[in-house]
């Protein structure tokens, strides 16, 4: 038995530093937005540690900072949209991927991650120059449109992958029972591919969101909530920013309980 204690002792002492680096890596990640939720409750404006004291002024200021609430409201706006956009157009293509050949369709399967590949600054460039040539002014459609194209591939690959883990013997087995191609997908397809796209969906929401270079050439003169962050940074980070930052932490939250619980009871 005692010489087995070498190999014990190497693979806890392997063990041990893998889970110190995961330690150390998701402290790095989450402190920071420990830190932001602690400085949105503190009485002080300047960030400085420790804190004087707890407050909830900072939210009765960002209740009333109209410029702030339109920016919020413009991104709930556009991801909002760009979501559903991407979704109607990313579902389709996904399942004409999975059920017909074409010329060329590994050619266009890879195109269709061009967007995500490509720098945001370009999408945002070659989009104004589109829209410029068309005619079409700079506004909060136009950045739904460039999000919309640029997050058509999350939506594609995710629902396609999971289609090609979709066994083909439960479609053939709704068609020998006399089940039309609407039925088949209604009763068969969509059910197992409805997590992914939940996923998709919720991913592409929150890249929206968050997304800058784009909305930065395509923007007219509405802001959204970067973009607004991005202007009053030259100022520093004030403390409705970091409410603001708090708000959006719960909101993203609960929408992550909100998928796993439902996606939990459809698998019931």
């Amino acid at each position: 038995m005692t010489h087995k204690n070498p190999n014990l002792f190497a693979r806890y002492g392997a063990d041990t530093g893998f889970m110190t680096f995961v330690a150390v890596l998701m402290a790095f990640l989450y402190i920071p937005i420990w830190v932001l939720i602690a400085f949105s409750f503190n009485d002080s404006r300047s960030l400085t540690w420790p804190m004087t004291g707890f407050t909830f002024e900072w939210y009765r200021k960002l209740a009333s900072n109209t410029d702030l609430l339109a920016a919020i409201g413009n991104s709930f706006y556009v991801a909002t949209f760009a979501t559903v956009l991407t979704l109607l157009v990313g579902v389709p293509a996904a399942l004409v991927l999975h059920k017909f050949k074409f010329p060329g369709k590994s050619i266009f399967r890879r195109l269709i991650l061009l967007p995500i590949t490509l720098p945001g600054i370009v999408t945002g460039i070659s989009m104004l120059n589109m829209f410029k040539l068309m005619g079409f002014p700079l506004s909060l459609e136009t950045v739904i449109f460039g999000h919309a194209t640029a997050l058509l591939g999350v939506v594609v690959t995710q629902v396609y992958a999971r289609l090609q883990r979709l066994p083909k013997s439960l479609e053939e087995a709704a068609f020998d029972l006399g089940a039309t191609p609407w039925r088949s997908f209604v009763d068969i397809t969509l059910p197992n591919i409805r997590s992914a796209i939940i996923g998709a969906g919720l991913l592409s929401f929150v890249l929206s969101f968050d997304e800058i270079p784009v909305t930065f050439f395509l923007t007219g003169r509405d802001n959204t909530l970067p973009m607004y962050i991005y202007s009053t940074m030259r100022r520093g980070v004030t403390p409705e920013i970091n409410a603001v930052g708090t708000i959006i932490v719960l909101l993203s939250l609960i929408l992550i309980i909100a998928s796993v619980v439902a996606t939990r009871e459809r698998r019931k």
